[in-house]
This record gives C-alpha cells, sequence and structure tokens, in this order.
C-alpha cells in the first residue's frame, strides 16, 4: 500500500473568519441563511460551520480559503 498523506485540518473561529475575509459577524451569518427581506446577502457557496462544542462552532481553513480563491476568480472575471 503507498503511505497516504494526511493534511492537519485547521478549525477557524469566528474572529479568524472576520479577519480572513475581511467580512463582519453579521455578514458571515447573513451569507448562510436565506433572507427573503434580503435575497442577495444569501451565498449558498459560503463553506458552513462545524460544531467543536456545546455552544461552539469553527470554519475549516481550507473551505474558506477555496471560497475567498473563488472570490477573486470571481471578480477578476467580472473586470
Amino acid at each position: 500500500m503507498a503511505p497516504q498523506q494526511q493534511t492537519a485540518l485547521t478549525i477557524l473561529r469566528r474572529k479568524q473568519v472576520e479577519a480572513r475575509t475581511g467580512l463582519s459577524r453579521s455578514t458571515i451569518y447573513a451569507k448562510m441563511r436565506r433572507n427573503p427581506k434580503r435575497p442577495s446577502d444569501y451565498d449558498p457557496t459560503f463553506p458552513k460551520p462545524v460544531s467543536v462544542g456545546a455552544k461552539a462552532v469553527g470554519w475549516i481553513e481550507a473551505e474558506i480559503d477555496a471560497w475567498l480563491i473563488a472570490q477573486i476568480e470571481k471578480s477578476r472575471k467580472a473586470s
């Protein structure tokens, strides 16, 4: 069997996601939920959080990075 390379998963907490993406707390949560009053806020491509405790969530760093790369590519194609 060939050895499989494991990459360590890193969980980012909300403040780290805010710093990494430049989005506010309310914008992060708005991207994850449909709101009929503000449909443009919802982004189905934004990574979903994972539960890391009874009252704690985090986001997988690789998913946040992939989302950021997709946003950069999307903005470059638009211009």
